[in-house]
């Protein structure tokens, strides 16, 4: 290759979210385009930079060696960006400005209160919005710039740790507890094995999503399929369903203030228990801002302070 270029990092967008979504079709639904656009915005970059950038798989297409190189150097590039960025915001850090969060549901109800409450302290003249997501549409959402902050859980559909375009901060490990019907007959029990219930009627999230996944990640890690009767995304609506005796439920300590006034036995797994890793992230780079930082603070001592309160180990009974 030779002469110069240009790079267009909207394009570089497209091909970040083709290597994530993995087709044509999810990607550019993802990004609110058509196929024909994606891949027309990938023919363009692979001009600009004179390498093949996909290749035919079947009926789909399939990065190439080179789109994989170029992946890499976009990540480094990109990350500079984010602290150029943090610097204009460091040399006129007044504390104004708007920052988005996106988090997932249970998130939004157990963590983001306190550190919005001490973010409004710090930083009275920072807007906040918050908006209910999940990866991997979070990550597509802060690629492009239309959040800030995520907070997400760790699952099959959030990039790997060594994903070079983030830079991540660990929140707090939340415990799964087993919701079972006040009457039911483990519910004497001060823990219970999970390979007790597999005969039992679930109630579980979409599979899809970050509780469904989990949860069905749970249940094989125990040796059983779990028998799905209710598929739930709400947790007030599932605690609901548990109370009615209909089936068994994992709930996360998380979404504690949504269950305690049900007629529920709760109760911690036997063993190790069953788990999910709660994290922060912003785009690489952007951890320097003072505002982004400052987010990013006060999420970490409101999960500790969470962690660390007399309700949160044991499990409360009912």
């Amino acid at each position: 290759m030779s002469g110069t270029y240009t790079m267009d990092l909207r394009r570089l967008t497209v091909l970040r979210e083709l290597e994530r979504r993995g087709s044509l079709a999810r990607t550019a639904a993802a990004l609110h385009l058509t196929p024909s656009a994606v891949s027309q915005q990938i023919a363009a970059l692979a001009r600009e930079f004179g390498a093949p950038l996909t290749e035919r798989d079947g009926r789909g297409v399939r990065l190439t060696g080179q789109a994989r190189i170029l992946l890499g150097h976009a990540a480094t590039i990109a990350a500079q960006l984010e602290r150029a960025r943090a610097d204009l915001a460091a040399y006129a850090s007044g504390g104004r400005g708007q920052v988005t969060v996106g988090c997932f549901g249970s998130g939004i109800l157990g963590l983001l209160p306190p550190a919005l409450r001490a973010l409004a302290e710090r930083f009275p003249r920072v807007r906040v919005d918050v908006v209910e997501a999940e990866p991997p549409d979070v990550f597509t959402a802060l690629d492009a710039g239309r959040l800030d902050v995520v907070v997400a859980v760790d699952f099959g559909a959030t990039p790997p740790h060594t994903d070079r375009r983030y830079t991540r901060t660990d929140l707090l490990t939340d415990i799964l507890d087993l919701a079972l019907p006040e009457d039911h007959p483990l519910a004497a029990r001060d823990r219970v094995p999970l390979r007790e219930l597999a005969a039992e009627p679930w109630i579980v999230g979409a599979a899809g999503s970050c509780c469904g996944a989990v949860a069905r990640a749970v249940c094989a890690a125990a040796g059983f399929t779990p028998d799905i009767r209710h598929a739930v995304n709400d947790w007030s609506a599932l605690t609901a369903l548990v109370e009615t005796g209909i089936g068994v439920a994992l709930v996360p300590r998380l979404v504690r203030p949504l269950y305690t006034h049900r007629r529920l036995a709760v109760r911690p797994a036997a063993g190790q228990p069953p788990s999910r890793n709660v994290f922060a992230a912003v785009r690489a780079g952007a951890e320097a801002d003072p505002v982004l930082g400052a987010v990013c603070e006060q999420l970490c001592s409101a999960a500790r302070q969470l962690t660390e309160s007399p309700e949160w180990e044991p499990a409360v009974r009912a």
